[in-house]
């Protein structure tokens, strides 16, 4: 059955067009994001959501999502979106980072110029017929300094198109590096400096608890006196009433804000000001922005839903198309590794080791590591899965390690886990040979080599005679076909184990009569989703 995809805010035709043409069901219905009641009613029916800004995903309507496995939303802010109660369930939540960065770095730039030069009461008074030119005198951009708070991708625009005006850049953003600085050939600096220095402010962060009233009062006066802050990011990194005071005082000569704590913006303490700009979000509005970002969506929850490929996630590492391909068969593998350890577990997890050696060890390590913690989940919880399974471990106080490692034996590479209890550790390890298909070819230490079938028997034993008579006489009797059977042992004598590979689910009986032979120190019936 094709995906099923609801629109529920304003999308282009075009983007419409995407999920039709590669086979996607879609319902574009672009006025239902607007009823929260409605759109819980049917959300169920879905396997993705695109929104804009106007669909608010709520844990009330994620409540009903049952089928729902990705929400694209077509913009950068997810403000309208409860991602941990998406994770929970674990949706995709997909942003579109790139689609507007262009337009929002250029109204930054508009804005600047604007309060530069006073242009919005200018143009006011000149249409009143008052014609008074004396009044709007205006400073350059050229040579003055410009404070570029958060140097990412929207920053990074802002830094080149300034340099280009020939405006001295400094910037603070934790994550630039001295490299990247001189790549861009801006000047690397902390907060403080940034705030005495430049007489430009312009801010490109997201809103994080980290953010969010990063330019309070104290920052605020800190400042060089005459200085002018632009706001395209995102409301509430400004103190407001602090700026306001500022603006009045003239410590401040002017501000440009196209964001607000609280939108739609009908009071603010910045309004009525003089020389300070707002418009009303326009950030991303515009005829290119809006197609970029509508397309992009549309591509990337196709992607998702038809491949496995994840670009933008939030809440999940990405995965590339290309990556898709290679790991395809590893994030099966990993998913099985955890699935044994998982079935075979029944006391509380302490922690998980992961060891990727070889090719495995040049992987997208954060998707397999998603996909092998939501193998061991699912034992406890069936709905696990990528998404949401590093979340419950982290609820649960989980301690997840990961160690890579160059090719060391036989295999081009493998994954080994290792889970610790208040009682034991369990070990597995598999590799995928060339055919594509995974294989067990460690457990607890003893080396084996076996398929992974739907339906298996795992055995711990003494290695003495008589085990794979037990074992097939039992399985004939109750009439379940082994598909593959696979012994290994420490040594001659020693601990060994079994690993059948069968084509039913094994009766209970079949495990009494097992337990009977007195064989046997372990028999666990163990189940795999396999395609």
């Amino acid at each position: 059955m094709a995906p099923k995809v609801l629109i529920s805010d304003k999308l282009s035709e075009a983007a419409v067009q995407i999920f039709r043409d590669r086979g996607i069901d879609v319902d574009f219905m672009p006025d239902l994001g607007k009823d929260k009641d409605k759109l819980a009613e049917v959300i169920g029916q879905y396997d993705g959501l695109a929104i804009r800004s106007a669909t608010k995903v709520t844990p009330k309507i994620l409540e009903n999502a049952d089928n729902l496995k990705v929400i694209g939303r077509a913009g950068i802010g997810t403000d309208n979106i409860d991602k941990e109660a998406a994770s929970q369930k674990g949706v995709i939540v997909m942003n579109t980072p790139f689609g507007n960065m262009i337009t929002t770095a250029e109204h930054a730039i508009a804005m600047m110029f604007a309060v530069a030069r006073q242009i919005p009461e200018a143009s006011e008074s000149t249409h009143a017929g008052k014609w008074e030119k004396s009044k709007f005198m205006g400073v350059e951009l050229t040579g003055k300094t410009l404070g570029v708070i958060g140097a990412g991708n929207i920053g990074g625009i802002v830094c080149d198109r300034a340099r280009g005006l020939k405006m001295k850049v400094i910037a603070f953003d934790p994550f630039l590096s001295e490299e990247k600085a001189d790549k861009m050939q801006v000047e690397k600096v902390e907060l403080d400096e940034l705030l005495k220095r430049a007489d430009f402010i312009t801010l490109h962060v997201p809103a994080t608890d980290q953010t969010r009233g990063m330019l309070n009062r104290e920052a605020l006066e800190k400042t060089k006196k005459g200085v002018r802050i632009i706001n395209c990011a995102r409301g509430g990194l400004v103190d407001e009433e602090a700026l306001a005071d500022l603006l009045k005082s003239g410590h401040v000569a002017g501000a440009a804000f196209d964001v607000f704590s609280e939108e739609p913006a009908k009071e603010n303490p910045l309004f009525n000001l003089p020389n300070v700009v707002c418009t009303p979000h326009l950030g991303a509005a515009t005829t290119e922005a809006q197609e970029n970002v509508a397309l992009q969506v549309a591509e990337q929850m196709a992607d998702y839903l038809l491949t496995g490929a994840v670009q933008n996630a939030l809440n999940m590492p990405s995965v590339t198309a290309e990556e898709a391909k290679v790991m395809g068969p590893w994030i099966k593998l990993t998913d099985h590794l955890g699935s044994f350890i998982g079935q075979m577990t029944d006391e509380p997890i302490k922690a998980i080791n992961i060891l990727y050696d070889g090719i495995a060890a040049e992987m997208n390590l954060e998707a397999l590591n998603c996909s092998l913690i939501a193998g061991i989940m699912k034992s406890v919880n069936p709905d696990v899965n990528m998404v949401s399974a590093p979340l419950i471990a982290k609820d649960r106080g989980i301690k997840i390690s990961t160690t890579n490692q160059a090719k060391s034996g036989a295999f081009e590479g493998y994954v080994k886990v290792t889970v610790v209890t208040d009682g034991r550790e369990r070990s597995i390890a598999g590799t995928v040979f060339s055919d594509g298909k995974p294989r067990f070819i460690q457990i607890k230490g003893i080396n084996i080599d076996a398929e992974v079938g739907r339906h298996m028997v795992y055995t711990t034993n003494e290695d003495v005679p008589g085990i794979i008579g037990a074992l097939g006489q039992t399985m004939g009797k109750h009439g379940v076909n082994i598909a593959n059977f696979t012994l290994g042992r420490k040594a001659a004598q020693d601990e060994a184990i079994a690993l059948l590979y069968v084509d039913e689910p094994i009766p209970a009986d079949a495990i009494a009569d097992l337990t009977a032979t007195g064989l046997f120190q372990q028999i666990k019936s163990l189940s795999f989703e396999v395609a």
